[in-house]
């Protein structure tokens, strides 16, 4: 006699609502990635056709789960988790609306033709680990908005036209491993916490920055950079300035009491007040 299966119902229900996972359409794209990407796409020119698949349609849903539809874009649980974009040839500014990407961790755009200003707005990116735009053309200050994102590991800003001072807050970022301003056209000193990063223990706990980080500014200076430039030449120039006119003094009136001396000598010669009096009057 055969035994018949019997089907729990509990079995059924799973079996079920597996169905309708597999068969529900995807999750529509967060509504900040949609403006953000969508954002990028306008702002920058692509001579090369990296950004090709980079449509209007695809931005309703760039991401699947884990999988992405864009080239360059990695999604994490259907949020843009991280754009690499570097070496194709972009040009134009980056917008602002980048921040819209609020669950970014990773930004790559480096070695385009990227111009204008780093958008302060940047400093909306929380969870952002790795800001790389090394290799553009970028110009302007370093925004010091930039310290409001606490997980920065990495910021790589070398061979851009930025100019100004580097933000002292960019100190507070404990986190920081990298960072590399090198060949820009900064001024003025390295803040004092990016520099005084040194020492084993200090290694093991944040960035050491030598001076391969900030070569290429000639206008910047501090530790481990040599000292301003022309700063110990002013020095002895004023020192030299103070003891050449302190010794011109002496000599001016050295040859005065001289000249006094003299007068005073040949005056004692002459007999009576008349006479003195005569001697010192011009002709006329």
């Amino acid at each position: 006699m055969s035994r018949q299966t019997q089907h729990h119902p509990l079995h059924l229900f799973a079996a079920a609502a597996i169905l309708l996972l597999l068969s529900s359409p995807p999750s529509a794209a967060d509504p900040d990635d949609e403006r953000c990407l969508s954002s990028l796409h306008q702002s920058f020119s692509d001579p090369s056709g990296g950004l090709r698949n980079w449509t209007k349609a695809s931005f309703s849903a760039p991401c699947e789960g884990f999988i992405s539809h864009l080239q360059g874009v990695t999604c994490n649980n259907g949020r843009v988790y991280k754009l690499s974009l570097p070496g194709i040839s972009l040009a134009g500014a980056i917008p602002p609306d980048l921040s819209n990407c609020t669950n970014l961790q990773s930004l790559d755009l480096s070695s385009n033709a990227l111009s204008g200003a780093i958008p302060p707005e940047l400093s909306g990116l929380l969870n952002l680990a790795v800001l790389n735009l090394s290799a553009n053309r970028l110009s302007g200050s370093i925004p010091r908005e930039l310290a409001s994102c606490a997980y920065l590991n990495v910021i790589d800003l070398h061979a851009n036209q930025l100019t100004g001072p580097i933000p002292d807050e960019l100190g507070l970022l404990v986190r920081l491993s990298t960072f590399d301003v090198s060949y820009n056209r900064l001024s003025g000193p390295i803040p004092v916490l990016l520099a005084n990063r040194s020492g084993p223990g200090a290694a093991a706990r944040t960035g050491r920055f030598n001076a391969s980080s900030f070569v290429g500014n000639k206008d910047l200076y501090g530790y481990p950079l040599p000292p301003m430039r022309g700063h110990g030449l002013s020095v002895l120039a004023i020192v030299g300035i103070g003891l050449g006119s302190g010794l011109l003094s002496l000599v001016l009136s050295f040859s005065a009491v001289c000249l006094w001396l003299r007068a005073t000598d040949r005056t004692a010669t002459m007999p009576g007040e008349e006479g003195k009096i005569s001697h010192l009057m011009p002709d006329y």
